[in-house]
């Protein structure tokens, strides 16, 4: 590593030099940058990919990120899969973010955006537990900087290959997430979440697609299925005998095999599939069982999250 007058910048090789001196490639480190808003769980999804064997370094500046993969490449091996901490709360940080992923795509670097978002209600509850205030709301109040914030990331957050909504999750449920995520030895092409919820508690923010069941009969209406919910076979009959049912979900099955080979073609590794009903509990949950038995079916790793079932 040789020192430059001027800016004091190292120049890094990514060559390594073999036993009779010849030079070698060395392998590019696998890259993941974490960010997202503020009290959104950035330090808890670090501490878990610490835990599953990432070189992780928080708050890294944005301009460093590919000096720090070409340092990576130069451990011969020991450093194979490096986590990055963006904490980006200005426009110049921002600006430099941009031209490191540039950089890093020119040398294709496989990096991937996790995004950790949280509602403003949920944000504000966690900064004033703590009792410290935002860092962009200067003399304003926690949600004018909530709102800067959000306003900042809103290109990053478009650019991220997975969002994780943390409004209604604990500590161990986001690190839940984040496992079934990057807990598997080998990157699979493509791993989906399948969510069912409920309309009136909302649409999931983290959701790429989403689907709305309510066009079937609702088994809250019969009362020996109410009180059971869409993993119960009784349940399930009910739904996909009705008029529609098992079309759709051949039929939409087929879609998300279309969409997967685009995401996979576009180098999109996570996808979310929200399935919605009225409540959460019969239809949507229902569906997301189908759903994803058919897309792991189809190669398609799966994880089903049930996210407002057992809130009535």
């Amino acid at each position: 590593m040789s020192e430059h007058d001027g800016d004091g910048a190292a120049e890094v090789s990514t060559a390594t030099t073999t036993e009779s001196g010849e030079a070698a490639e060395a392998a590019i480190p696998e890259l993941v940058i974490i960010s997202g808003m503020s009290g959104a769980g950035r330090s808890t999804a670090a501490k878990c990919l610490e835990d599953l064997g990432w070189f992780v370094v928080d708050n890294l500046p944005p301009a460093l990120i590919p000096t720090m993969v070409e340092l990576g490449a130069r451990s011969q091996g020991n450093v194979a899969r490096i986590a990055v901490v963006v904490d980006v709360r200005g426009r110049r940080f921002f600006d430099n973010l941009r031209e490191s992923l540039a950089d890093l795509d020119a040398k294709q670097v496989t990096r991937r955006i996790v995004f950790l978002e949280s509602s403003d209600d949920a944000l504000v509850r966690r900064f004033e537990s703590v009792r410290r205030p935002h860092p962009l709301q200067g003399d304003g109040r926690i949600v004018d900087g909530i709102a800067a914030e959000r306003d900042l990331l809103r290109e990053l957050r478009g650019d991220a290959d997975l969002v994780i909504d943390t409004s209604s999750l604990n500590v161990h449920e986001l690190r839940a997430k984040m496992d079934a995520q990057f807990a598997g030895e080998e990157e699979p092409e493509l791993r989906a979440t399948v969510m069912s919820f409920g309309f009136k508690y909302g649409l999931p923010v983290d959701a790429d697609l989403v689907v709305d069941m309510r066009f079937l009969p609702n088994p809250h209406w019969v009362p020996e299925l109410r009180p059971f919910t869409g993993r119960n076979e009784e349940v399930s009959n009910y739904v996909f005998n009705q008029p529609g049912a098992k079309e759709f979900l051949d039929q939409y099955t087929e879609l998300l095999q279309l969409i997967a080979a685009g995401y996979r073609r576009e180098g999109k590794r996570y996808v979310t599939v929200a399935v919605g009903c009225t409540g959460g509990k019969h239809r949507s949950v229902a569906t997301s069982e189908k759903l994803a038995a058919r897309l792991s079916a189809a190669g398609v790793e799966t994880v089903v999250v049930h996210r407002d079932m057992g809130r009535e």
